[in-house]
């Protein structure tokens, strides 16, 4: 049995300076088993996960205004996808928005930053899922210089404002940054290219990313510890095992919906009538 509470917490960033290189990206915090093993408790959590999702969703369908954002962030080939398919996957989809970040477009460009992050936020009830976020604003835009110095600065706190404003809204945010080594990068963009059926993943300019990989991990380090915040804290998860990733983020949700306490709403008719009606005056007895 796992304490997923435990887990979550041992995966959550104190505040202060973040050194990314001091966390080892194969360890497997808050679990001892083996791959086999995490893959089996990963699976037990889908009823627990689905049930609280539901009682979430309906309770967004009834009048509440509450939902949950998973924030994924990570280098190339980090999983974010697999997180996607793995531990996402074990919810009912009617449920869940997934939304994935690109380059902005022209129309986007014309606005804040936040503005298309605020148009993809999840409805009440839902689980939103964020495959990059307004995060590449403060880590691409500061490693390729798309944005001054000073400009990066003054997004540091928006994306505070913003969030602090999510969760007083009724968002329960979980921020998750998949931490993987060069190496294992490697061999996975070489499995990429050793595998036709895989060629589709596979983009030149990764490699051009990869020769910047001290920046990007400065640029995480600092964007970790500027909006490292108690109303919606960073979590670092080493993302070398696959297996391990999947079950580490399928903790970070079921301790946060679990958190959250969705309850089934009550209901807002005579439940006796109602089985009166059926029974005594349905019309195809």
């Amino acid at each position: 049995m796992i304490d997923y509470v435990a887990m979550a917490a041992s995966l959550r960033v104190p505040a202060g300076p973040v050194d990314l290189a001091s966390i080892t990206t194969d360890a497997t915090p808050g679990f001892t088993g083996a791959k086999k093993d995490g893959e089996v408790v990963l699976l037990g959590m889908g009823d627990p996960l689905a049930d609280l999702q539901e009682r979430l969703f309906a309770e967004g369908r009834s009048g509440g205004s509450r939902n949950l954002l998973l924030v994924l962030q990570g280098m190339d080939t980090s999983g974010k996808g697999g997180t996607l398919r793995s531990t996402v996957g074990l919810m009912d989809p009617q449920g869940v928005r997934i939304t994935s970040f690109k380059a902005p477009t022209e129309e986007e460009r014309a606005h804040d930053f936040l503005w298309r992050i605020a148009k993809a936020l999840p409805e009440a009830g839902y689980v939103g899922v964020f495959d990059r976020s307004h995060y590449e604003d403060v880590l691409i835009a500061r490693v390729r210089s798309l944005a001054p110095p000073e400009e990066i600065e003054r997004r540091y706190d928006a994306i505070n404002a913003f969030e602090a404003d999510l969760v007083e809204g009724g968002t329960t945010i979980v921020k998750c940054m998949l931490h993987i080594s060069p190496a294992e990068q490697k061999e996975r963009l070489l499995a990429r290219l050793n595998h036709p059926n895989k060629h589709w993943k596979y983009n030149p300019g990764d490699i051009d990313e990869r020769s910047q990989w001290p920046v990007y991990q400065e640029a995480y380090e600092l964007a970790i510890e500027r909006t490292n915040t108690g109303a919606a804290p960073w979590h670092v998860v080493p993302a070398d095992r696959k297996w391990y990733r999947n079950l580490a983020i399928g903790s970070l949700l079921l301790a946060a919906l679990e958190d959250m306490g969705p309850q089934w709403p009550k209901a807002d008719f005579d439940v006796a009538e109602e089985k009166r009606r059926l029974t005594e005056e349905d019309p195809l007895r």
